[in-house]
């Protein structure tokens, strides 16, 4: 059973949960794609059945009951459409992000809290690693790689994304590992990984909230990118490929910019909703944006 102390230290930690409203505006958002992700499966067979092809229905339908969006030029529901390239980008972003995170948050954990050598060649490496042009490379590699599925998609993304979460991570560290607790649990007789991990950790994680947020949109940003020039597999259905699908048959010459606007709007409400919480959490753990200081 939690202490009091603990119980105590947890509900001033969700206080500002609670007020921020961009927080709460931002999660509800991102919350709700997420379930309608989730959902995907059981929407599509209600909207379309077993009929998941082109030629399904007849192409150009508007609005109805039977297809919220329409359909579109090759005879797709296109709200359909939509929901699964929504699942498919979600599943790149979080298995980006969260590989990213870990492999930023590990070189932080190490480079922070040894110090001394450790830090200064992991810091040197993600230095270079920053200023690497990174969109070229991917798109080398997704080029040359013989089979690019969903998760390799992903950790492509995230080899190059780590570096941003391990240089917000380690300035934490650096300022954490001086508090009392930590010189406690030296002299408490704790090893450096049980120091590292039960002690110092538990205490950025809302900083790694903000970096795995940073972390998603960076690999949605990148994959879009990547899938607008043509790269990517095509048998992954994501929200940039269908963007990228409707502007190489010319949807906007067609009058048929509704196809194009659907998908965009729903990246869009994506992004937005992670900037949200971004924002929120800044405004929980940011002196500054709190007022605390008065500046």
């Amino acid at each position: 059973m939690p202490s009091k102390l603990e119980i105590s230290r947890l509900m001033r930690a969700l206080s500002p949960l609670i007020v921020s409203r961009k927080l709460r505006i931002g999660l509800a958002v991102f919350t709700f794609l997420i379930v309608v992700a989730i959902l995907e499966p059981m929407i599509n067979r209600y909207l379309v059945g077993e009929k998941s092809g082109p030629a399904s229905f007849p192409s150009l339908l508007p609005m109805s009951i039977q297809h919220p969006l329409g359909t579109d030029i090759f005879g797709r529901d296109l709200l359909a459409l939509i929901l699964t390239g929504l699942k498919n980008s979600l599943a790149v972003g979080f298995l980006a992000g969260s590989i990213s995170v870990l492999i930023g948050m590990s070189m932080a954990l190490i480079a922070g809290y040894k110090g001394g050598l450790a830090d200064q060649l992991l810091t040197s490496v993600t230095d270079a690693m920053l200023v690497l042009p990174t969109y070229p490379i991917f798109v080398v590699l997704v080029v040359y790689t013989r089979r690019v599925d969903l998760f390799g998609m992903s950790l492509i993304l995230a080899v190059f994304s780590w570096p941003w979460s391990m240089r917000t991570v380690r300035s934490q560290i650096l300022s954490l590992k001086e508090r009392p607790f930590v010189e406690l649990a030296k002299i408490s007789g704790l090893y450096d990984f049980e120091i590292m991990f039960r002690e110092i950790l538990p205490n950025f994680l809302a900083y790694l909230g903000v970096a795995f947020s940073y972390s998603i949109m960076g690999s949605l940003l990148a994959e879009t990118g990547l899938r607008l020039i043509g790269l990517g597999p095509p048998e992954i259905v994501t929200l940039g490929l269908i963007i990228q699908m409707y502007i190489a048959f010319g949807v906007l010459s067609m009058g048929r910019s509704n196809l194009l606007l659907f998908p965009i709007l729903t990246l869009i409400l994506l992004f937005v909703s992670l900037n949200l919480v971004n924002m929120g959490l800044d405004e929980m753990f940011n002196p500054r944006l709190k007022k605390i200081t008065g500046l």
